[in-house]
């Protein structure tokens, strides 16, 4: 088995001009694994529902689009979630990040994970690297898409899921991992629809530069303004969605590129969706490739098209409008009902002084 140091020598040994050369016919076998992959994926779960004789039920992640209600787990420890982490010649950081991140989801997250290296065209050895991760780690898979832009790869590999949620980071791992299973459970639990990562909530831990805070600090305050916004960080590369939700709200989002967050959020808001917010700890990337001033123009311009877009009718909220909760709870196997809650040294209940007590 190869390791981490070996993948490094692989993503600099083949040189820029002649990656590009290769990059063609890789594109045009990444389509073809890709559809392999995807095969496989819908095989696995058609024998698995055969086993268990559960034909006729159907699997969280293929309800018909349009539809947010199908995903009521009766045991949420059994939800399976997929990590999409978009790149772009990234050959150089997927050898240390990946094993990272499958590492720390096997001691803090106890879902069934699968990581998705999703290759957003790039031109360095990206796609060769992620082929080795994928041999070298179970629950890795790479999906390759020839054309750019990170909105455009994260609508098609959450719509094509199989699990039940759908999650995406940035491949420098800027957000400390401790934060996924807050950011999972309120989606697996069936309490909330959406979760994002917020770098300017109360609680937050962030390290960066002052002009980075000012724009963010100041895009935020503008959607506010502009478009009655309650979340407060609509950036941060740290997201997760129940898949049928994401089934529901996707095919309306038109952005391929760094505005595709926001569209989702304020097209879920407005439509009724629950969104979650979890506090985060998030060191930046010195190396970042964003622009940040054209992707604030860029997001200008799209938070005036779907502001237009919403007052003209021409995007139909009611279509896609989020139902009233009408199942009940999830229920975990074993457990026959709640507790009765302990008096604690406070003379309040658990719950009551779970409440009451005091940040740390």
């Amino acid at each position: 088995m190869a390791q981490p140091s070996d993948l490094s020598a692989v993503a600099g040994a083949v040189s820029a001009g002649e990656t590009r050369s290769a990059v063609s016919t890789l594109n045009s076998r990444a389509d073809s694994e890709n559809s392999t992959v995807a095969s496989r994926v819908s095989t696995a779960t058609q024998e698995s529902s055969s086993a268990t004789g559960e034909n006729s039920q159907v699997a969280p992640g293929d309800s018909a689009q349009g539809n947010a209600e199908s995903y009521h787990p009766t045991d949420p420890r059994q939800a399976t979630v997929e990590i999409v982490i978009p790149v772009y010649n990234e050959a150089t950081s997927l050898p240390t990040s990946i094993p990272h991140l499958v590492e720390s989801l096997s001691s803090l997250v106890p879902f069934t994970t699968t990581v998705t290296i999703a290759d957003n065209a790039s031109i360095d050895n990206t796609w060769i690297v992620a082929g080795e991760l994928e041999r070298q780690l179970p629950s890795v898979r790479r999906v390759h898409l020839d054309q750019k832009g990170r909105g455009r790869m994260l609508k098609k590999v959450w719509l094509e899921s199989q699990c039940d949620v759908v999650a995406y980071m940035d491949v420098d791992l800027s957000t400390d991992l401790h934060a996924l299973l807050p950011l999972l459970a309120p989606l697996v639990s069936d309490h909330s629809d959406i979760a994002i990562g917020s770098r300017l909530a109360h609680s937050a831990n962030v390290v960066r530069g002052s002009k980075r805070e000012f724009i963010s600090r100041t895009y935020n305050h503008m959607l506010r303004l502009m478009m009655s916004a309650h979340f407060s960080d609509a950036q941060c590369g740290f997201k997760a969605m129940r898949t049928d939700v994401a089934r529901a709200i996707l095919p309306h989002v038109e952005d391929p590129n760094w505005f595709f967050d926001t569209e989702v959020l304020l097209l879920a808001e407005k439509a009724g969706y629950r969104i979650h917010e979890v506090p985060v700890d998030w060191t930046d990337d010195p190396d970042s490739r964003v622009n940040v001033v054209e992707t604030a123009l860029q997001d200008l311009r799209g938070m005036w098209r779907v502001r237009r877009n919403i007052a003209s009718h021409r995007i139909n909220l009611d279509s896609f409008r989020r139902s009233s909760r009408t199942s009940e709870p999830p229920v975990l196997e074993g457990v026959r009902g709640r507790p009765e809650p302990q008096q604690s040294f406070l003379g309040m209940s658990g719950d009551s002084a779970l409440s009451e007590s005091p940040r740390r």
